[in-house]
């Protein structure tokens, strides 16, 4: 069985890929590894033949995928977060970072580990590829007779402090969120006016029986009272009609609004009381519809630019994104997959249709001229060398330059008829397979180097891994969720140095708010870290 492995790589890959999945499924005191388990199943593979491998392409291919789809689903998020407080929360990420580094050089000057175990370690229990690759390229360019045993144990270093660099930031989330006794659901409600994360919207009817209300404009009341709702239908005159900005309410008047609950007992509180009366029951000109958008002409667009009130009696009032609903606000960005809903005359439901897409199939489908084109930018800026000084220079690789084109022309979503960003269901299928791609190729790969190394120094490694890796994760969420007050939810992704990590800190938050955090910290963490494993090795040598 092993031999047919050796000579079939895709078929090791595939197996790697499936089994790791299963394990991953397997709960155990309501954690469970998640994709995080297709590293550990390589390992197991990787031990048992040295000749066992899965091409690098299917490494980098994975990473690439990952990252750049990372960088399309939250650009905005990212741009958004850093003008609201980035000086903050890049302070917190370098200094963080100064930390990692200063550990591993005590480590260093305790266990009297050579430049190159030492770096090879903090790249590795840091989960940065690219920092060893950056370290690997500058000592080949050295001469010297110690040239190829600096390599090897960059290599060693690196393979044993992998795994380690994997758990540790999972270990860390897994008990400090019981330490600090968190609470993932209000967090959740406390950011979600922040960020465009599921908001539990409901709807409620309310009669209008507060006179200092009266004829006063929605768009004045929503200014004054900072009510994040949508109004949709109300009867005046047993007339039922739609709601816009201008219009003005009268005493006794029925009108639907939606939000989430606590928005709505505030409105409520303010307009006059709930009613139990269905004003819609009887509708003959007024009708419900879901439509999904697939027409590239409106995606990445505001609703507010797109003026429907001038061509259509209709009014957005929620979009599904993936699991999440958003409230339909005129600042909502219209994205490809998107499933709108909205109440509009029934003579315009066909037109409205037509206009937004309304194409399952059309919703799902790349677009390979962006899609190609983005990752070319990516991979072009990742080829491009900073220099420093003679003895300084780093990449961005695969990951960083990807991710950092991906998170620009995501939030750009679009530049004239190009659309750069992919629908939801699209772009989760993306970090799926590139994840489980570079996880199954590196599992393998380290695998062996286990069994050829595994002694006492190897032990040792994987201690010193487990400190660095331990410490900073511990450090940057006890740090920065108690004195920064930073919410748990976006620190669990900022210690997630390592996509498993990451898929981790989403199975316990159960919203996207650690993809925000992961999204803020890395391309920062990745530069730094380049920057700083070959300073590392330059001092220490």
């Amino acid at each position: 069985m092993i031999d047919i492995f050796i000579q079939h790589p895709l078929l090791l890959l595939f197996v790697v890929a499936s089994l790791g999945y299963l394990v991953g499924t397997i709960q155990f005191k309501g954690s469970s590894l998640g994709v995080a388990a297709v590293l550990f199943v390589g390992l197991v593979f990787g031990m048992m033949n040295q000749e066992l491998a899965i091409p690098e392409i299917v490494f980098s291919l994975g990473l690439v995928l990952f990252v750049y789809s990372i960088g399309l689903n939250s650009g905005p998020a990212f741009f958004k977060s850093y003008k609201k407080n980035g000086f903050r929360d890049i302070g917190f990420i370098l200094g963080m970072l100064v930390i990692s580094c200063f550990v591993a050089g005590l480590l260093w000057f305790i266990m009297d580990y050579s430049a190159a175990t030492i770096t090879g370690i903090y790249a590795g229990s840091t989960t940065n590829t690219p920092a060893l690759a950056g370290v690997i390229d500058y000592v080949s360019q050295q001469t010297g007779e110690g040239v190829s045993s600096a390599l090897d144990s960059l290599v060693v270093g690196y393979s044993f402090s992998y795994p380690m660099g994997v758990l540790g930031g999972i270990i860390a989330i897994a008990f400090m969120e019981k330490w600090l006794r968190i609470n993932y659901k209000e967090e959740k409600q406390s950011m979600k006016n922040k960020y465009a994360i599921d908001e539990d919207l409901t709807s409620a009817t309310v009669i209008l029986n507060n006179e200092k209300l009266a004829n006063v404009k929605l768009r004045d009341l929503v200014a004054k009272y900072k009510w994040n709702i949508v109004f949709g239908r109300y009867m005046h005159n047993d007339q039922l009609q739609l709601a816009n900005w201008d219009t003005t309410l009268s005493i006794g008047d029925h009108i639907k609004i939606v939000g989430a609950q606590e928005e709505l007992d505030k409105a409520i509180k303010v307009l006059g009381q709930r009613s139990n009366v269905d004003i819609t029951a009887n509708s003959t000109e007024l009708d419900i519809r879901r439509i999904f958008v697939s027409n590239p002409y409106v995606t990445g667009r505001t609703i507010a630019s797109l003026n429907l009130s001038e061509k259509y009696d209709a009014v957005i009032t929620r979009i599904r994104r993936g699991d999440a609903e958003i409230l339909a606000k005129a600042n909502t960005v219209l994205e490809l997959g998107d499933r709108i809903r909205f109440v509009a005359r029934r003579k315009d439901l066909k037109a409205l249709s037509k206009y937004f897409g309304d194409s399952y199939r059309e919703s799902s489908r790349v677009n390979l001229f962006s899609f190609g084109l983005g990752i070319g930018l990516g991979l072009l800026l990742g080829m491009f060398e900073f220099t420093f000084s003679e003895n300084l220079s780093f990449k961005l690789g695969y990951a960083g330059g990807p991710l950092i084109v991906g998170l620009i022309l995501g939030s750009l979503r679009r530049t004239g008829p190009i659309v750069w960003t992919l629908p939801y269901s699209v772009t989760i299928t993306l970090q799926q397979i590139g994840l489980i791609l570079l996880l199954a190729v590196v599992g393998v790969k380290s695998g062996h180097s286990f069994v050829d190394s595994f002694n006492l120094d190897g032990v040792m490694m994987i201690g010193a891994s487990a400190i660095i890796s331990l410490a900073t994760a511990f450090l940057t969420l006890w740090i920065g969720y108690r004195i920064v007050k930073i919410p748990f939810s976006i620190l669990t992704g900022m210690v997630s140095n390592q996509p498993a990590i990451l898929d981790f800190a989403m199975s316990k938050t159960n919203n996207r708010l650690p993809l925000i955090g992961y999204t803020m910290m890395f391309p920062i963490a990745l530069i730094s870290k380049i920057v700083i494993a070959q300073v590392m090795y330059i001092v220490l040598s």
